[in-house]
């Protein structure tokens, strides 16, 4: 996924696979895990030995050919939960 003409990249799908997780650690905690953190994979879009450059797991997106990153809209997402402490839009 690149960045769109607005400059931005759209990922909502990786925001629902995000919000399912975490509501899914936040089940676990309230049932009583030990739970002592998350961890999202990755923070910026990297190689992966087994698929190369594709998917682009990454919160923030990397363009190759200039070296610019771009915090994605699941970036964005992922840090007003971490502000808020809710998985709320």
């Amino acid at each position: 996924m690149d960045a769109g003409a607005d400059g931005a990249v759209h990922d909502e799908r990786r925001i629902g696979f995000l919000r399912s997780h975490l509501a899914a650690v936040h089940r676990a905690l309230e049932a009583g895990a030990p739970v002592e953190g998350y961890y999202h994979w990755s923070l910026v879009d990297n190689f992966e030995w087994a698929m190369g450059h594709r998917p682009r797991p990454g919160l923030v997106h990397l363009d190759r050919n200039t070296q610019r990153r771009t915090v994605k809209d699941s970036g964005h997402w992922y840090a007003r939960v971490a502000r808020t402490g809710t998985l709320s839009p």
